[in-house]
């Protein structure tokens, strides 16, 4: 049976975490947010303390079998309780960034990139999204044609995240290299470097949320590659990438977590503070329940994740009676739903409670509300995570 309540190992990995949140980032958040700073010397500091590598092995100076992925969660979520756009920002480098090459990417190409990325010394990104697909991925418009020994990569990719910092060393995409035996868009992934003539990194998107966060499209014209910078089998990209997203799921659960245990922890310390009709509002039903039901959430949404994230590393282990492949993937996007919609509700909840207040941007539930939807929206919608959820269960739903 897999068990999913975290380690002694797990508890002070939290807190040394939260330690170096509140310390480094949670004093700047308010300017950062405001100035729309991406903080690479945080980032760094991130690297430092071995964030990025949690899921790496030791030769690519990853912690090897002292991390693992219930750890990566952790992390997440306790960067995402002081600010959403640092969460994202190591749980896109690692899950989109640094997982495909590690998964999937030759000796060559790991040796080559991951001992930077792992140190957070760089950064790598993941080109899926188009302006004509987003949930049906499949529709990929992107091209590559192999071309006197390069890929010469043509098309546009859209929201793609740590693409465009200062950082960013190469961006994953996926391609149509061709058409498969069964009439259908052959998609591969193509991994181009920054600086590569003809890659264009558009200017930064003007975003409600996620503000310190980079985020921009990319445009691709004549880019030619390497032709050895195809990363996995040519024509299992969009498996491949399928695959990245179930990990992701959780990972963007996690983040979820931490945005209400903020909303929580905010609430509380509000409800104590503020008085009225001659006492703290936390007396009052209709703020006290309300704060109740948040605990509820954060409860169940810790759960459903960290359960997940124990399948993830028990699949990874290959233990005895670990759960497959399917199983994982109902988990994850069962995590990520509860997760990111319960979220939603919490920053609403929060908001409401503090009033006025709370849509003032020198309150943190004001950017708290702000950094909520897309939790709904990145690496799957809510409606397709109700699609995985009734397949898992047998319903042929389209």
């Amino acid at each position: 049976m897999i068990m999913f309540e975290l380690s002694s190992e797990h508890e002070a990995f939290r807190t040394s975490v939260r330690d170096f949140a509140e310390k480094e980032i949670g004093p700047h958040v308010a300017r950062w947010d405001k100035d729309h700073h991406f903080p690479v010397d945080v980032v760094q500091k991130m690297g430092q303390l071995g964030l990025f590598g949690l899921t790496a092995p030791e030769e690519y100076g990853g912690a090897g079998t002292d991390g693992d992925f219930t750890s990566l969660c952790v992390a997440i979520e306790e960067l995402g309780r002081v600010d959403q756009s640092i969460g994202i920002t190591l749980e896109a480098a690692v899950g989109l960034g640094i997982n495909p090459i590690l998964t999937y990417g030759t000796a060559e190409q790991k040796a080559q990139w991951l001992p930077g990325l792992v140190a957070g010394q760089k950064l790598a990104g993941f080109g899926l999204t188009e302006p004509g697909a987003g949930s049906d991925a499949g529709a990929t418009r992107t091209k590559a044609e192999l071309i006197g020994g390069e890929w010469v990569v043509n098309g546009s990719k859209q929201f793609i995240t740590n693409s465009g910092s200062e950082i960013t060393s190469v961006v994953t995409v996926t391609a149509r290299t061709g058409t498969a035996a069964d009439g259908r868009a052959e998609i591969s992934a193509i991994m181009v470097p920054t600086g590569t003539p003809g890659f264009v990194v558009e200017p930064a998107y003007e975003k409600l949320g996620w503000h310190i966060s980079d985020t921009h499209p990319l445009t691709f014209t004549d880019c030619g590659v390497p032709e050895a910078n195809l990363l996995g089998e040519r024509g299992r990209g969009y498996a491949q990438f399928l695959s990245t997203l179930d990990d992701g799921r959780v990972a963007i659960a996690a983040l979820a977590v931490g945005l209400i245990q903020a909303c929580l922890d905010e609430c509380l310390r509000y409800a104590a503070e503020r008085e009225t009709m001659g006492g703290p509002i936390g007396r009052k039903q209709g703020v006290a329940f309300q704060i109740a039901d948040l605990e509820v959430a954060l409860q169940a949404a810790r759960l459903l994740t960290y359960k997940a994230a124990a399948m993830k590393d028990a699949m990874l282990a290959a233990v005895a009676r670990a759960p497959s492949i399917k199983e994982f993937k109902r988990a994850a996007a069962v995590a990520k739903l509860y997760a990111s919609e319960s979220a939603v509700t919490a920053t609403r909840v929060a908001t409401q409670i503090f009033g006025g207040y709370g849509f003032m941007e020198e309150y943190p539930v004001a950017r708290f509300y702000r950094d909520a939807k897309i939790l709904e929206i990145g690496e799957g919608t809510s409606e397709v995570q109700r699609m995985l959820i009734a397949r898992g269960l047998g319903l042929p739903v389209e």
